[in-house]
């Protein structure tokens, strides 16, 4: 049993210790309603985090009229949600329609990735050009008033080298595998092509499931249905994240988008955006097991060094996020309070 660390909000070291809703009437966008409203746009809307902010934003943001993105071959969300874009961002394609049908974003947060890592060093070319927002960037710079577009960017705490505890933003980023070298790349070319961006590093998300639920496993659920068989399973004990609620990430985002409607003062920042707690795989299965109330005894710790995973893992990139909470004034969900949201809430 590992001892339960948590991650202080500020320099100082670590210390030992939903409501489904309605669906509303899908109405079309109009001349008129788009040039008296701002603009959000989410690439990669129909995934996990792009579900929940759309539906955040289409509950809570009136004064916003928002689109989304998706690729051809992945499931939209319901019709509840906002008008959907087909978009390839490896060609570009579907960005013409965009700017016909809805114009241009006064907020664009890019979601969109390929973000299995096994799949990015399976295929280098192809992670680096969806992940790198190359035709993102050039799409917005060719609208003439094109600083006027605030870009919230997902980037990834495998970044990180993953040699040291509790990561700050200004620490060198050398990552030991595909997916973070791309995530690299993508910061270095919005730095470069870009002057108005919020680069938000973000640990492992989890929270509830989506409206239109997602193919992929949700790390809560996928150890929930191993503990649920009540037999004895292997969790990581040596590799260290700092996992975030989903809620806690679109709320940072909703801060992000409130602050430049309202000030219009322009950014160039980035941001660790993870929670408050550092936690192994195993001590995240432990919480998991508590919460659920089966039998903490079933969670075996194990080195990640006995499996072979194909791919390259960092070892610790826990990530300070003192930056975070002090820009923003934001109050991060501890990990344990988000297991329990989780399972609370029916989205």
């Amino acid at each position: 049993m590992h001892a339960d660390v948590t991650c202080r909000p500020f320099s100082s070291p670590c210390t030992a210790n939903g409501v489904t809703t309605p669906k509303k009437k899908k109405t079309p966008f109009s001349a008129e309603k788009i040039n008296q409203m701002k603009r959000l746009l989410i690439i990669g809307g129909s995934g996990y985090l792009g579900q929940h902010l759309l539906q955040s934003f289409s509950e809570l943001s009136p004064h916003l009229s928002t689109a989304f993105t998706h690729q051809h071959h992945s499931s939209s969300p319901p019709q509840s949600i906002p008008d959907a874009f087909q978009l390839d961002l490896h060609t570009g394609q579907g960005f013409h329609s965009i700017t016909n049908q809805f114009g241009q974003p006064d907020i664009v947060v890019n979601c969109a990735a390929l973000s299995v890592p096994r799949a990015c060093e399976t295929d280098p070319a192809l992670a680096m050009s969806v992940n790198v927002p190359s035709t993102l960037v050039k799409w917005l710079s060719s609208f003439t008033e094109c600083n006027n577009t605030l870009l919230i960017h997902l980037s990834t705490d495998q970044v990180y080298e993953g040699t040291k505890s509790f990561y700050k933003e200004d620490d060198e980023t050398l990552p030991v595998n595909v997916y973070g070298k791309s995530k690299v790349a993508a910061e270095e070319y919005i730095f470069d092509n870009w002057s108005n961006f919020v680069i938000l590093r973000s640990s492992i998300i989890f929270g509830p499931q989506t409206i239109s639920p997602v193919s992929k496993s949700l790390p809560i659920q996928w150890m929930d249905g191993i503990l649920a068989k009540g037999q004895e399973a292997e969790f990581f004990h040596d590799e260290f994240r700092c996992p975030v609620y989903v809620k806690d990430v679109v709320n940072i985002i909703r801060i992000l988008t409130d602050r430049w409607i309202s000030d219009g003062k322009k950014s160039q920042l980035v941001l660790n955006v993870g929670g408050p707690n550092r936690l192994s795989r195993a001590e995240m299965a432990e919480t998991v097991a508590r919460v659920r109330g089966y039998n903490t005894s079933l969670v075996k710790p194990v080195s990640a060094s006995s499996i072979d995973r194909g791919v390259k893992s960092p070892a610790d990139i826990s990530m300070d996020i003192s930056k975070l909470i002090q820009t923003l004034d934001f109050t991060p969900t501890s990990f344990e309070d988000g297991v329990k949201l989780t399972f609370d809430t029916n989205v």
